[in-house]
């Protein structure tokens, strides 16, 4: 008898994607409040404040003097779930993801008049969700949590007035927990089921690239490149009340890369109070085409089953398109909003429970306020809505079928106050 989970478990722990935030796939965009309110649209090619660390590191060098930059966002997500088929007994509620939030910090200052110095720390990827104890479709995925914590330590240089550039590398840290049971009450004297919890961390390296243009007085393009980042993932592997003798703590590995991608957009100024935007991104989505975890000290007459253990993803690349605007009311007060459409790597016939994405619009508002001479608050509303789409989970031994539609929004908040010394 075969316990799937334990094929599939690991493979996805990294894999996992949040329904709610304003980037697709595994990617957040919550670094900014000053950039999200204009969808991110111009993140490449302007330098709004020190969070150009992460969307241009070239844009350190129009940061003028010393910089703080931090905040957060808070996103409130709806799952509504519909058109359930399957044999397992329990609830469909929906409404899986607790509330998020998504910290940021940035740090800028110039070393020279060519020469700016940077430091970034963010959440470039991340999942939460959190199914009810009786959720049908828990063979599939109960609950999960994933989180990457950046820091970015970074360098730009101005080569001309019109022209800079900027590179940063990545230290990554990455930490995950799933929780996944199996439908065998009725092989067990206690009658309940096979629960399966999974934890596991890392430490990545990667960077960032940077090149920002001025093209002329009014206008400015930029282009981000931000690399892949590989991990092996080491951890454990608890499995709890199986019918089989196969219950214990396994040691795990997993090898697992998160994609690269390119982000390019332009800023024009049209006159002292109208500014527009427009941004274009790639992502390599299809580094995730299959995984293979490797787990240690399964019973010998098991590691045929458990030893190598394989799992297809086949995502595939995405490109996500914003447009914004903003609007100079005074000196003190600046309104923007944006709109963006953004793709979904994943497909109806390998989607599942635990990524129940579809291609999202996403609409935004947002002001900053220039409260004195050093201090600058930014303020960011987003409106988050997919299609929606449709979960169908292959049967196995003690895995019920589990076939469903989804339909995901979400309300994101972001938050941000700026310090100049």
């Amino acid at each position: 008898m075969r316990f799937p989970f334990l094929r599939t478990s690991l493979a996805v722990s990294l894999s996992l994607t949040s329904s709610t935030l304003l980037a697709n796939g595994l990617a957040l965009n919550e670094q900014s409040a000053s950039g999200a309110g204009t969808a991110y649209a111009g993140r490449a090619s302007s330098a709004l404040d020190a969070s150009t660390i992460y969307g241009n590191p070239a844009g350190l060098s129009k940061i003028e003097g010393k910089q703080v930059s931090g905040g957060f966002a808070v996103v409130k997500a709806n799952v509504d779930i519909s058109r359930v088929r399957t044999e397992a007994p329990g609830s469909s509620k929906g409404d899986m993801v607790p509330l998020a939030n998504v910290p940021f910090a940035f740090f800028a200052m110039p070393i020279d008049e060519k020469w700016n110095f940077g430091l970034g720390m963010y959440v470039p990827f991340g999942v939460i969700s959190d199914y009810e104890k009786s959720f049908q479709g828990s063979s599939h995925g109960l609950y999960s949590k994933v989180a990457v914590l950046s820091v970015q330590p970074t360098l730009s240089y101005k080569v001309t007035d019109r022209v800079a550039i900027g590179f940063g590398p990545t230290i990554n840290k990455i930490d995950g927990k799933l929780t996944n049971s199996l439908l065998t009450r009725s092989l067990n004297p206690t009658g309940q089921d096979t629960r399966i919890n999974i934890k596991g961390d890392d430490t990545g390296f990667g960077y960032n690239f940077g090149l920002m243009v001025d093209l002329s007085e009014q206008t400015t393009w930029g282009i981000t490149y931000h690399s892949k980042v590989d991990y092996t993932l080491k951890g454990h592997t608890k499995v709890h009340n199986a019918p089989l003798p196969i219950n214990g703590k396994y040691k795990a590995k997993l090898d697992f890369t998160t994609p690269e991608s390119i982000d390019t957009s332009i800023t024009h100024t049209l006159n002292n109070q109208w500014t527009l935007h427009g941004g274009l991104t790639w992502t390599r989505w299809s580094r995730l085409e299959s995984i293979d975890a490797k787990n240690k000290g399964v019973a010998e007459n098991l590691q045929d089953r458990f030893g190598v253990l394989h799992e297809d993803l086949k995502w595939h690349n995405t490109w996500s398109y914003s447009i914004g605007a903003s609007y100079q009311i005074n000196p003190q007060w600046v309104l923007r909003s944006g709109f963006a459409l953004d793709q979904s790597p994943t497909t109806n016939e390998h989607r599942t429970v635990r990524i129940p994405v579809g291609h999202r619009k996403i609409l935004t508002f947002g002001a900053g306020w220039k409260a004195s001479d050093n201090l600058t608050v930014d303020l960011a509303y987003a409106y988050i809505r997919e299609n929606s789409t449709g979960v169908n989970q292959q049967d196995s031994a003690l895995v019920p079928a589990y076939s469903a539609k989804y339909r995901n929004s979400a309300h994101g908040f972001t938050s941000q106050a700026t310090w100049n010394f």
